[in-house]
């Protein structure tokens, strides 16, 4: 560990520690759990063994393990869910975003991402790449000229007009209108514009062996650009058994929506988008950020989807053969227009033996015996907005259980942003970032949850049921007695209800009884982003807490970013600012107490490129000062944040570090004393 000092410092620091966070594994052989790579997942459908069965090759895009995974499938079929199981994870090497796989007529697959295309990417993902055509930079930049600003760039070829030559498909995020930060009116309408997701077509006047490809143009229906919400995920298939190539697209958000090719498969034209749609309602995935590709998975002879989405997860909607009929009028003198559709089942997710523990992606753990059995089991929020527990099936090295879903007042706990949640806009609908600590806040001898969320708004699940069989009501505000005008964070367009708590948003609610009396207090950022000391009162049997006091001071640089680098121009030896950011660059602050260097007095340990020490360095009692320790090791966890909790999981009486990472794994430490 090492004192950290300006951005460029503490990065090079950094990169000289040792690297002993590593996965934590299931160690539980007969567990089946959700097939899963890490933030974001780019599949790839081919039998690479030969036995008949297709295998998977997925890439996980970003921090902090980017790469490329093989799983074969074993050709069995999960009990619970009837999906295919498959093996463990098989590195193939690096990983990046927007891998884009070509299904050929000949069997054949094609495999590119922006300029590139990967030869031998069935065997060695993307270690091996080549400029996939000498025009496709000028291209790009051309693209880039006219669309402003690009975000994600999805490459695929297609014989788009029945040749028999490749053209060349690009699908196109442009981020240019939005904004992304903090553009509600008063009244909560996003004042920006939307994300947009553009489908380019590059006609290939030249031959396959030899390609040379025309400039450029959007495909348009009706007359107007096909324009899917930021990421648009285009694939072309005769998914209704016309000969003809129509078009499914994805979207940044979770939606799927249908170009009905109308035209022939020579002259394509193509109506309008429709949601698809099951049994009449829309089909939608869970999660955002969803990768579309199509394959015949089940050999019937119709195109399947088989859909990832942002947490690595990657499933199946199976095409049922069935053809929607509807009728569509531009006006209502026209003759009725007969539109075609085909229908998919809503998506399953694959399976997989299980490996290392994940749920979902920036999870947020507790190590807490949830079940009352003695061993110490994991709580966890994530960015979907869910909360799981993962229980603790003994043995050393511990055997974990598969994530369960947790429940509130018997429905599954789910919080999202919706329209208007998110200080970052709409584009960020579905997720939710439960931010959750445990302990038992009214004393009834129950641990409780209490949550943090991408809203801000602090709630409290009150455990309702017994010490083994643990059982949570609806989530209740946590109300703040204040002195004066309500508190919020300044740039929320809405005010609190009453008395509710709104703190900065994405930050851990710690619960711990800071004053000694007995009571579990709450300390979190405040609105301004400041730790605070928020003292538990009880009044007519009702829970309080008074206003935030900022009580924990830093012996130097005081204030930070979201990623805990220090504001060099900042106050020194002031109170601790945990984020001095506004709006969307405020929050995402997690932090855990602990003795983690054994002085018998609680340090912290807080959210950075993994977890920095912030020793405590305190000469009294009742006195929080701490001092940035730097990074606890070399490996770099976050690219947005980590998330902190300890536990002596090993028995040998010093606790571990256990953090949950952007990539929805988590990762274990054995602190350095207990290797001395």
């Amino acid at each position: 560990m090492f004192a950290a000092g300006t951005a460029p410092e503490a990065a090079a620091q950094q990169k000289k520690l040792p690297e002993k966070l590593t996965r934590l594994e299931h160690n539980n052989p007969s567990a089946v759990v959700n097939l899963g790579v890490g933030l974001w997942a780019w599949p790839v459908v081919s039998d690479l063994n030969g036995d008949g069965l297709p295998d998977l090759v997925v890439v996980a895009g970003a921090s902090p393990d980017r790469g490329t995974y093989y799983f074969e499938n074993t050709g069995r079929k999960d009990a619970a869910t009837g999906m295919e199981v498959f093996k463990k994870a098989v590195y193939l090497g690096p990983g990046r975003n927007d891998v884009t796989p070509s299904y050929l007529p000949d069997g054949s697959v094609r495999v590119t991402a922006a300029n590139y295309e990967y030869p031998d990417f069935l065997k060695a993902g993307i270690n091996t790449k080549s400029k996939a055509r000498k025009e496709l930079p000028f291209i790009a930049k051309e693209i880039h000229k006219t669309s402003g600003r690009i975000r994600g760039e999805q490459w695929s070829f297609v014989d788009f007009d029945g040749d028999g030559k490749l053209d060349l498909v690009l699908g196109a995020g442009d981020w240019t209108d939005y904004g992304w930060d903090n553009a509600y009116d008063a009244n909560g309408r996003w004042t920006n514009g939307p994300l947009h997701g553009f489908v380019y077509i590059m006609k290939n006047l030249g031959t396959n062996e030899k390609p040379r490809y025309a400039e450029p143009f959007r495909l348009k229906t009706d007359g107007r650009d096909i324009d899917q919400y930021g990421m648009p995920s285009p694939v072309f298939g005769d998914f209704r058994g016309t000969g003809k190539l129509d078009l499914i697209c994805g979207e940044f958000v979770d939606g799927l929506t249908f170009y009905e090719n109308i035209g022939t498969r020579e002259k394509p034209d193509y109506a309008p988008g429709r949601r698809l749609t099951f049994d009449g309602a829309p089909l939608t995935m869970p999660l955002e950020m969803i990768v579309v590709t199509a394959q015949d998975w089940n050999k019937d002879g119709r195109l399947d989807l088989i859909v990832a989405q942002e947490d690595g997860y990657v499933a199946l909607l199976e095409n049922t053969g069935n053809i929607i009929k509807s009728e569509q009028r531009s006006n209502p003198r026209d003759e009725p227009l007969v539109r075609n559709m085909p229908e998919f089942k809503p998506p399953r997710f694959f399976r997989q033996e299980a490996d290392h523990v994940k749920f979902g992606v920036l999870t947020t753990p507790v190590a807490v015996d949830w079940d009352g059995d003695g061993l110490i089991d994991i709580l966890t929020g994530n960015t979907a907005g869910e909360m799981a527990f993962i229980k603790n099936l003994g043995g050393s090295p511990a055997r974990w259980a598969a994530p369960e879903f947790l429940e509130a007042d018997g429905k599954r706990i789910w919080i999202q942003a919706g329209y208007n949640g998110s200080i970052q806009g709409p584009a960020e609908a579905k997720w939710g970032y439960t931010n959750i600590h445990v302990a038992d806040w009214d004393g009834d001898g129950l641990p409780d949850i209490m949550t943090n969320s991408i809203i801000g708004k602090i709630l409290w699940y009150k455990n309702t049921g017994t010490r083994s069989q643990p059982k949570l009501a609806a989530a209740q505000p946590v109300r703040a007695a204040w002195d004066g005008p309500v508190q919020k964070p300044a740039w929320n367009w809405w005010d609190p209800e009453g008395d509710e708590l709104v703190l900065q948003w994405r930050c851990t609610p710690y619960m711990i009884d800071i004053d000694g009396d007995g009571v579990p207090d709450l300390v979190a950022p405040d609105h301004e982003g400041y730790l605070a000391f928020f003292k538990h009162v009880v009044r007519d049997g009702n829970h309080f807490v008074l206003p935030g006091r900022r009580i924990f001071r830093m012996q130097g640089l005081s204030e930070f970013n979201s990623s805990g680098v220090a504001k060099e121009d900042g106050e020194s030896d002031g109170p601790l600012r945990m984020n001095y950011g506004e709006a969307g660059r405020s929050g995402r602050r997690t932090f855990e107490f602990a003795d983690w260097d054994g002085d018998g007095k609680l340090d912290l340990l807080v959210n950075t490129v993994n977890i920095n020490l912030y020793k405590n360095v305190s000469r009294k009692p009742g006195e929080w000062i701490f001092k940035d320790m730097g990074p606890v090791d070399g490996k770099k966890l976050a690219g947005h944040s980590t998330s902190p909790t300890t536990a002596d999981w090993d028995g040998d009486g010093i606790k571990e570090l256990l953090v949950g990472a952007e990539d929805g794994f988590f990762y274990l430490m054995k602190n350095p004393r207990a290797e001395k």
